[in-house]
């Protein structure tokens, strides 16, 4: 190796610039890669293989957003933007980095050629080429640093590019995350509402579930109670014995009132002080809704009911009100509902004379017609075997099942499934018991649907007939119409 010579040294020892060998021989091609070390020593650094160029990892990691895009959901992507975003900051503060490396390479190789041109004026022979074939790498390593900047600013583009439409992406990512969500929020308020309509239509068949079961409990307690009918039935000695008891006891009960009533009136005679006066009539029956008033004369010289005038009166139980019964002109009257709590009174006018007989006190009610009449207002129609005993006033000789509907809101009569009439209750329509008739009167009652049309009929027992009047009635109440039989309206004062 050839050095320089001592005189040479001794000139360039105050410059302290260290001596070149004149064989140097580079590695390679490429300016090594330094680094700043402690005490602003430069350090080369080992290039790694496997390390890839930032272009190459830009490429890959597009490739990888664009093959996942279309298998990602909408949240997915917007993470994997806010990624992408974060690596493409992440590599622009890398390039920021090599800027700054390749601004330290370029003081480097300018101070490293100063020293060299510096060098070349102070040697001679073998060393000055050394020192210019130095010179010429340096500026070889200048040149390629300077195409490595160029292709660093062009990479630094290209991640400027990526990181806006990163940028981008993530914005529209977010957009569409918000209207996702939006419509998620929509479709759990439909989703809400819609399980409030299943809520409130189950609550609702519960309680039809409930109303049902109520009626079910009835129907059972019929159908029990039909039962145990038949089961009687199948007992006859033991149901015959007990009717026979029943008829007995009636009939020793209604003796036992015929004779408290016969009492009764003698007592109140006594006390007007009319034992001297000659008795013709009296009022015979059981002053009770379901029973009958009959006229009965009590003595050889009282005139013939039939050849004599009569009308019967509606009292209060004051006697403040008198009220006249229209068409209560029969020696025969059964109360009605109506006169439940008033005395009745009936006026008897012979050629001579003018009697007055009245009840001796106000006309009781049926015992349990309430309660029935109560039960049956809870159905929406209930229905009445008859018999059409008159038509329009004409005796009717047909004594055929008919079926009388009372309604809610109207009445109707049927025969099978035809309709004889029909009609909603209203001021024009009368409805009331039979005033007259004989003993039938206490089962029969009147009906006018409309003017100039009127039924007499006849039901099965008095607590059907008197049960059908009150419950009508109610009926008509309802629609704000009084029910009631001619002339009911208009009560007389005494």
């Amino acid at each position: 190796m050839t050095r320089v010579t001592r005189d040479f040294g001794d000139t360039m020892q105050k410059e302290a610039v260290p001596a070149v060998s004149s064989d140097v021989i580079f590695a390679s091609s490429r300016f090594p890669s330094y680094r700043i070390g402690a005490n602003n020593q430069i350090m080369e650094t080992k290039d790694d293989p496997k390390v890839l160029s930032m272009k190459e990892v830009i490429a890959r990691e597009t490739a990888q957003l664009l093959d996942q895009h279309n298998r990602l959901s909408v949240r997915d992507l917007a993470s994997k933007f806010e990624k992408g975003l974060a690596a493409a900051a992440k590599l622009s503060e890398e390039a920021k980095l090599r800027e700054a490396v390749s601004l330290e390479k370029h003081v480097l190789l300018k101070k490293l050629r100063d020293s060299l041109e510096s060098l070349k004026g102070r040697v001679a022979g073998s060393n000055k080429d050394d020192v210019e074939d130095a010179i010429a790498m340096v500026e070889a390593l200048a040149v390629q640093l300077t195409q490595r900047e160029g292709e660093l600013i062009q990479e630094k583009t290209e991640v400027k590019k990526l990181a806006n439409f990163l940028k981008q992406a993530s914005e529209d990512a977010k957009k569409l995350v918000d209207e996702e969500r939006a419509f998620a929020r929509a479709e759990i308020d439909n989703a809400r509402t819609a399980v409030q309509r299943v809520e409130e239509a189950l609550q609702e068949h519960e309680k039809m579930s409930q109303a049902s079961g109520k009626q079910d409990v009835e129907q059972l307690m019929k159908e029990v109670q039909e039962a145990r009918r038949i089961k009687m039935l199948h007992q006859p000695s033991k149901v015959m014995d007990m009717e026979h008891e029943l008829r007995a006891l009636r009939a020793q009960l209604a003796e036992k009132t015929r004779h408290y009533l016969r009492l009764q009136k003698e007592l109140t005679r006594t006390k007007k002080g009319e034992e001297n006066v000659p008795h013709l009539y009296e009022l015979e029956g059981n002053e009770t809704l379901g029973s009958y008033l009959q006229i009965q004369p009590c003595s050889d010289i009282a005139p013939d009911v039939s050849k004599c005038s009569i009308q019967w009166y509606r009292v209060s139980s004051d006697g403040s009100k008198k009220e006249l019964i229209s068409g209560a002109t029969k020696s025969v009257y059964a109360p009605e509902p109506f006169d439940v709590g008033h005395i009745l009174q009936v006026d008897i006018i012979s050629e001579h004379q003018h009697i007055v007989l009245s009840t001796t006190g106000p006309i009781d009610p049926a015992a349990g017609l309430g309660t029935y009449v109560e039960a049956l207002v809870r159905k929406h129609d209930t229905e009445f075997n008859v018999v059409v005993t008159q038509m329009r006033g004409a005796h009717h000789p047909t004594e055929s099942i008919h079926v009388l509907h009372v309604g809610k809101m109207r009445i109707k009569l049927c025969k099978g499934k035809t309709t004889i009439a029909k009609e909603y209750y209203s001021s024009t329509m009368q409805l009331c018991g039979v005033r007259g008739g004989g003993n039938a009167a206490a089962q029969a009652l009147f009906w006018q649907p409309k003017q100039g049309h009127s039924f007499v009929l006849a039901f099965e027992s008095e607590r059907e007939r008197n049960a059908a009047i009150m419950l009508a009635r109610r009926f008509a109440f309802d629609c704000n119409i009084m029910l009631a039989g001619p002339d009911d309206r208009a009560p007389l004062g005494t």
